[in-house]
């Protein structure tokens, strides 16, 4: 087994990281392989020095990548040579030194309530397989917090209706559970009654399906939101993650504790949640400045 092949394995196995996540560690293993192939005429990456990767970085800043994809890149590469570290391969990570590229704040504006209000409101009462199907995906993200691969990956059987929960694989495998409104539970069981007249099913074992029966997948969900939250927000982001925003803002605004709103969205530590906190830091100002007697004057 190379090196490469152990190093998937460790993600796998020891990091418990998705598919996806491995997928894009030796994606980004292989790009790099290419280059140092190409420019160095070198095709171990295990053995190489800082001057290398850094002709690399300079690459890809010219090929218009972001500081962002660039840095997710050299994280992947600094996975790497930190499992050789461990396996004893090498004796020092040439990125050692490395100082990732500077990366400007983007801040994340979640929906307002009326926004979120509004577009619930234009999927009132509806009909059909798909109709039923889209609010109660709209519902979800917004009633649960729920991550967009968590949603797409729901199985049928963690849908629990009697006690008004869902199960859920989160970030690492770790699963959670999370309640469910009654009013949501209700379209759990409007939507299964469409889901059981499909033609055909494929994916049997997922929740969400589409109408030709199958899994939902990125796309699909972040072009669901996008649609319909396009009608009632002039916000340049109208994603799934955004919903999670808007949710995790939403409660905090109206006094949940941070440590609840922590274990809601399935974060290892505060420091994840705290992001979400400067639009109620917003509200708290609003409503210090409302009710302080010394603003009364």
């Amino acid at each position: 087994m190379n090196n490469k092949d152990a190093f998937r394995d460790y993600l796998q196995m020891e990091k418990k990281y998705s598919p996806h996540t491995v997928n894009a560690y030796l994606t980004d293993l292989e790009y790099f392989e290419k280059f140092n192939t190409l420019h160095f005429d070198q095709e171990d990456i295990d053995q190489v020095n800082y001057n290398q990767i850094r002709s690399w970085i300079v690459a890809l800043v010219d090929e218009n990548m972001s500081n962002v994809t660039v840095n997710r890149k050299i994280a992947s590469l600094k996975a790497f040579y930190k499992f050789l570290l461990k396996t004893k391969q090498i004796e020092a990570s040439p990125l050692l030194k490395h100082k990732a590229l500077k990366v400007s704040k983007m801040l994340q504006i979640p929906f307002s309530e009326k926004e979120v209000a509004d577009a619930l409101t234009q999927m009132q009462n509806p009909i059909g397989f798909e109709g039923i199907r889209n609010k109660l995906v709209v519902d979800l993200f917004y009633s649960t917090g729920m991550r967009r691969t968590e949603l797409i990956h729901l199985e049928l059987m963690n849908v629990n209706l009697s006690s008004c929960t869902i199960k859920v694989l989160g970030k690492r495998n770790k699963e959670r559970i999370l309640p469910v409104l009654p009013i949501i539970a209700e379209q759990f069981s409007l939507y299964m009654k469409e889901r059981l007249c499909l033609e055909s099913i494929v994916d049997n074992e997922f929740f969400f399906l589409t109408k030709k029966g199958l899994k939902l997948n990125d796309t699909f969900v972040y072009r669901l939101i996008n649609s319909y939250f396009s009608a009632v927000s002039e916000k340049v982001k109208k994603s799934p993650h955004i919903l999670r925003h808007s949710f995790a803002t939403h409660l905090l605004n109206n006094g949940a504790d941070l440590n609840s709103v922590k274990e809601l969205l399935g974060h290892s530590s505060l420091a994840s949640t705290q992001i979400y906190t400067h639009n109620s830091l917003s509200e708290l100002k609003k409503v210090y400045k409302d009710a302080h007697p010394r603003n009364q004057k």
